[in-house]
């Protein structure tokens, strides 16, 4: 077993890692506990009662954060260039197709989100193999495939993210900084729990929430009881 730093110990001892919390108390006990020099990521993780191996039980989507991320969020368009010049005025970082494209198939991929037009497809398709591994492929089903790229820029801009559960059926989303009031990290929080309530399978058995942790960057995890959003 590790040896626990002089942070951690202390971090530890703020709280009883064998109870579950609410997720009031459990967004206030993370801001208590995050040691890091820098303004720390919050991030939750979500294990549901699915078996991701079946495609009826594959749970993912999208919501937009109340309060956004806390994270500047770089945005490429991929798309003819009247619909680079709406993206741009939208606010996207980067925008433009063939030298784009020719750069990701060498192996660029400084980008946070890419969002593309459905005409250009065939041509971002190609680019599965250095774009499906980072989770940058865009989706239609997460209105990264879209004509109003203008409307997608602005939501991804404003904290709207994707997720997706893992292998082991777990669901990992960023809800904030440690900077962030309590109050925004529970409600950005909730939003992703609600979301995911939503989202359940119809052949989902038993506790579709099984359990729910909360914790920032190199910070301890919170547990927090998912009774509240299984009731």
């Amino acid at each position: 077993m590790a040896t626990l730093t002089k942070k951690r110990k202390a971090a530890v001892a703020k709280f009883d890692g064998t109870k579950l919390y609410d997720l009031s108390q459990a967004t206030e006990i993370v801001k208590q506990v995050s040691t890091t020099k820098f303004d720390a990521t919050v991030d939750i993780a979500v294990r549901l009662g699915v078996d991701p191996k079946k495609s009826t039980e594959m749970v993912r989507g999208t919501v937009s954060l109340p309060h956004g991320t806390g994270r500047t969020v770089n945005v490429l368009v991929l798309a003819d260039p009247a619909k680079c010049e709406e993206a741009m005025a939208a606010g996207a970082d980067m925008a433009g197709l063939d030298d784009y494209v020719e750069k990701i198939k060498g192996g660029w991929t400084d980008v946070d989100v890419i969002i593309c037009t459905p005409a250009v497809m065939a041509k971002v398709g190609a680019l599965g193999r250095v774009l499906g591994p980072r989770g940058l492929m865009p989706n239609p089903k997460t209105g990264t495939v879209t004509m109003d790229v203008a409307k997608a820029v602005k939501e991804v801009k404003a904290g709207k993210i994707d997720f997706k559960v893992d292998k082991a059926g777990i669901i990992h989303a960023v809800i904030g900084k440690a900077s962030f009031d309590a109050a925004k990290l529970r409600e950005n929080a909730n939003e992703i729990l609600q979301t995911l309530v939503k989202l359940k399978p119809s052949t989902a058995k038993g506790a579709y929430i099984k359990s729910i942790s909360i914790s920032s960057t190199m910070s301890p995890g919170v547990k927090v009881d998912p009774r509240v959003v299984n009731a």
